[in-house]
């Protein structure tokens, strides 16, 4: 069963929310997780979410790529509390190099990843970790739910399933949300810092995942819940950001010829125009929007992924 989560008390005064006193629990010591950031206020209700889960991990690893020095007061109330805490101060920007430094710092059997504006469920590390144990040789990732008032992407069927090859539309990993051993991790190698692909990093390494044999799991019971705080300004932004970012990706693999790439980039196409159209057509002013930045915005990027020769690193 999915949890319904609640708010933690004194949600809107976000500098209470870890003077609380919580209850300690059982550490799993083969598992670290790892959280990128900016730095933004949102970290500490994810930190919240964390605390109050049935189990820690061995290490939280937080990259922060921004200068808010209340990150490291959140970080030390946490590491008081009972959870070890490793803060990465880094002056690189990207998601990809935020959770790179923080994988190269882990020491466990295990790695989970999730994003300072997801909020997991109580059992999520719990039931992380107990499917990690079972398919060592799998990635697993799980259910995601919209939290705040916002649209987000979510993922949230009831189904466990397994992935195992390359499709033509997405593939099934959710970036906020996956774990795998140090082993896959070091066999798939880091997740790609190229800038222009700089919000499909999941997908992409999700793509070398299965390329490289391993299968992705989705498992339900492995939820958390992805927090909107975009208004419609910056949903275009993002969704331009998207669209030129999945080019990139689709035109780094036309590079190296992998014409798989050009049915899935040519059925991504198809889909943005059908999503304009009906959008526009039905006054979905959102299908609209997202279905016109990938219209405009698909093509430039595969031209600037093919013209890159970057190549991700690999993890020691």
């Amino acid at each position: 069963m999915i949890q319904t989560m609640t708010k933690p008390p004194m949600w809107d005064s976000l500098s209470s929310i870890l003077k609380m006193e919580f209850e300690r629990k059982p550490m799993l010591d083969d598992i670290s997780l790892v959280i990128p950031t900016l730095g933004r206020p949102i970290l500490e209700q994810c930190l919240y979410w964390i605390l109050m889960g049935s189990t820690w991990p061995a290490c939280l690893i937080v990259v922060e790529q921004g200068l808010n020095p209340d990150v490291a007061a959140w970080l030390e109330r946490v590491q008081r509390i009972g959870i070890p805490v490793e803060h990465i101060r880094s002056t690189q920007r990207g998601r990809s190099a935020g959770i790179n430094r923080g994988l190269e710092q882990t020491y466990t059997r295990f790695a989970a990843i999730t994003d300072d504006d997801c909020f997991v469920e109580e059992g999520w590390l719990s039931n992380m970790a107990a499917k990690l144990q079972e398919y060592p040789q799998a990635v697993i990732t799980g259910r995601v739910d919209a939290a705040g008032e916002e649209m987000v992407v979510v993922v949230t069927s009831p189904t466990p399933s397994i992935q195992d090859r390359r499709r033509l539309k997405f593939d099934t990993m959710s970036g906020g949300n996956m774990g795998a051993s140090h082993d896959i991790f070091r066999k798939v190698g880091l997740f790609d810092e190229d800038p222009v692909m700089a919000t499909a990093e999941d997908a992409e390494w999700a793509y070398r995942a299965l390329r490289t044999g391993i299968s992705i799991r989705y498992e339900p019971n492995v939820a958390l819940a992805h927090f909107g705080w975009r208004d419609g300004g910056e949903r275009v932004e993002q969704y331009c950001a998207y669209a030129l970012s999945h080019g990139g990706f689709y035109g780094k693999y036309l590079r190296r010829g992998d014409f798989f790439m050009l049915a899935r980039a040519t059925g991504h196409f198809g889909r943005a125009l059908r999503r304009w159209v009906r959008g526009t057509v039905t006054g979905d002013a959102e299908l609209a929007m997202l279905g016109k930045a990938y219209c405009l915005n698909l093509l430039p990027g595969i031209h600037a992924g093919m013209r890159s020769k970057m190549r991700p690193g690999s993890l020691k």
